[in-house]
C-alpha cells in the first residue's frame, strides 16, 4: 500500500476521455503532477452497479474538486474502449485510466485476486496526491 507521506509510484497508461469510442491518449502520472491535487479512484469494473454509483458520486461532486484545482481520474483494469462507452452512458465528467495489464493496481497494492475465482480487478480505493505527487490520503488512512 502506498503510505501517506511517500511518493506515489509513477505509471503510464491509456486515458479514456469519453467523447467517443476511440477517445484514447497516453497518460503519465509524472506529467500530471504539479497541476494541483490528484485523486486516483480505483474501482473494480465499469458497468457494475456499485462502481457506477461511486463514479456518479464523483461526477456530482466535481464542482468541489474544481474549486481546489483537483484532477480526478477513475482507474480500473477495463480496456479504454469500454471505459469510453461507460463514460458516455453514465454521463461522467472526468477521464478513466486503463490499467489493462494490472501493473498499477499491483504498484498501489490494491489488486483483488480471484474475483469469482477467475480474474483480478482493482479493489475500491482512493488515493489523494498533492501537487508534488506525495500521498496525502490512502484507503488505510481514510478508514481511520
Amino acid at each position: 500500500m502506498v503510505e501517506v507521506g511517500t511518493q506515489a509510484p509513477a505509471f503510464a497508461v491509456p486515458k479514456a476521455g469519453g467523447t467517443s469510442y476511440n477517445d484514447i491518449e497516453p497518460f503519465t502520472l509524472s506529467e500530471a503532477i504539479g497541476d494541483g491535487p490528484i485523486v486516483l479512484a480505483f474501482y473494480p469494473a465499469a458497468f457494475t452497479g456499485g462502481c457506477t454509483e461511486e463514479m456518479c458520486a464523483f461526477r456530482d461532486s466535481m464542482d468541489r474538486f474544481n474549486e481546489i484545482d483537483a484532477q480526478v481520474y477513475g482507474i480500473s483494469v477495463d480496456l479504454p474502449f469500454s471505459q469510453n462507452v461507460w463514460i458516455q452512458e453514465a454521463d461522467l465528467n472526468f477521464p478513466m485510466l486503463s490499467d489493462w495489464n494490472h501493473e498499477v493496481i499491483r504498484q498501489y497494492d490494491v489488486g483483488l485476486e480471484d474475483v469469482y475465482g477467475m480474474f483480478e480487478t482493482a479493489e475500491r480505493s482512493i488515493f489523494v496526491l498533492d501537487s508534488e505527487g506525495t500521498a496525502q490520503l490512502n484507503p488505510q488512512t481514510a478508514r481511520e
